[in-house]
């Protein structure tokens, strides 16, 4: 699977693309806090910048009723960081006094596949919105996580095809004592995934997390790894979601979860795109969902051994 569609909403709001310079006098703008607002310009041979298309939609919109922002296709992200992106949007931080949710990086890979998506530093821009409830990021090429601090933040995604252990480790480190949903793309180690289970520890303590609910450790190439550390994971005891999905979880690691600590509080586990076997997805159904669990065992995928299992997303 590849990630071929723009996003459809953000933070339960409508996607709505920003039109062009050529299109913008012709446009219908809906009300500026009804919507998820996506700039963005052409991947190739732009004759605008992404800073461009943004000052525009500054002029245009009502920015003090903005409610999400999603950043889309920046010219040539398979060989430009969104550095001036990010510095436009700090810059103008003062006229979006509502924006609650944001996301750097809605390329599809027909712009740009995702482990070729450049990336940046992304704690300047996260701790200079203290009113931001919701980010995410996609790509993980450059990415940095350090020093992120935010009060308010609730929700954390990060969607790569292969994610390095340094970033991993620095957002165990983040200061987010009020993060409720947390989801990493962990990717695969031939576009750049290195994390071993140590480095997921501050997930899997929770110590650094007091109001975690949801977590998503997924898109792994040692998923069932992944799933033996949370069977014992003190962090779960607490969760509502719990989400391993799109990875190459089998047999060993269901095994683990349905021997490890009790799930029936879950609200959801999420396991879809998986290598459990049919008497095993029994099992967990027969386990999990008397008790009120929703599981989602769907995409149940074929391999003739472990070494020829795949992620869901890796180029």
């Amino acid at each position: 699977m590849t990630v071929s569609n723009n996003m459809q909403e953000l933070d339960g709001l409508p996607a709505f693309d920003f039109p062009d310079a050529e299109a913008e006098g012709k446009a219908k703008f809906p009300d500026a806090g009804s919507v998820a607002w996506r700039v963005s310009v052409p991947a190739y041979d732009s004759e605008e910048e992404w800073e461009s298309a943004f000052a525009r939609f500054v002029k245009a919109v009502d920015t003090t009723e903005v409610r999400a922002l999603i950043v889309g296709s920046w010219s040539d992200a398979y060989d430009t960081s969104p550095e001036k992106v990010i510095e436009a949007i700090v810059t103008a931080r003062d006229q979006f006094p509502s924006l609650r949710a944001l996301f750097v990086g809605d390329i599809t890979y027909e712009e740009c596949e995702i482990s070729w998506i450049n990336q940046t530093a992304m704690a300047p821009l996260i701790n200079a919105l203290p009113q931001l409830r919701s980010f995410g990021v996609r790509g993980g090429q450059e990415l940095n996580m350090t020093g992120i601090k935010h009060e308010g933040l609730r929700s954390l995604t990060v969607e790569t095809g292969g994610l390095d252990a340094d970033v991993v480790r620095n957002i165990g480190a983040a200061e987010l004592p009020a993060l409720e949903h947390l989801d990493i793309w962990l990717g695969v180690s031939w576009y750049g995934a290195n994390t071993i289970v140590a480095d997921l520890d501050p997930f899997l303590t929770g110590a650094r997390l007091p109001a975690l609910k949801s977590l998503a450790l997924r898109n792994s190439e040692i998923q069932d790894d992944i799933a033996a550390a949370l069977a014992g994971a003190p962090v779960v005891a607490r969760l509502e979601t719990l989400d391993l999905s799109m990875g190459t979880l089998g047999d060993d690691g269901a095994e683990a979860l349905l021997g490890g600590q009790p799930l029936t509080h879950l609200k959801k586990l999420d396991l879809h795109h998986h290598y459990v076997s049919e008497p095993m997805r029994e099992r967990i159904r027969a386990a999990l969902e008397p008790a009120g669990v929703v599981v989602d065992l769907s995409e149940c995928e074929s391999a003739r051994d472990d070494e020829s299992r795949y992620t869901a997303v890796a180029e």
